[in-house]
């Protein structure tokens, strides 16, 4: 059997910095801003934002309807108290 190299402990120091690979990244985001544009049309935007509106009005009718029926119980409570 052959010996198996000892790998060094590699021991790393929070000095508290971020690191972050910035390599990539030329002028400012105002400067590239202008010359971005969007793939997508405006209607995509909207059938988007919408479906997205789609999905949460059930679940915020439940907690309406659930503060509502909360509501009345202890208003009926505190009107027979």
């Amino acid at each position: 059997m052959a010996k198996k190299e000892k790998k060094e402990k590699v021991k790393y120091y929070d000095d508290g910095r971020s690191i972050a690979d910035m390599s990539g990244v030329r002028g400012s985001r105002l400067t590239n801003s202008a010359r971005y544009r969007s793939g997508s049309t405006a209607k995509e935007k909207w059938e988007t934002y919408w479906s997205a509106v789609k999905m949460m009005i059930p679940p915020m009718l439940v907690v309406v309807v659930g503060l509502g029926v909360a509501y009345m119980i202890l208003y009926l409570i505190l009107l027979l108290a």
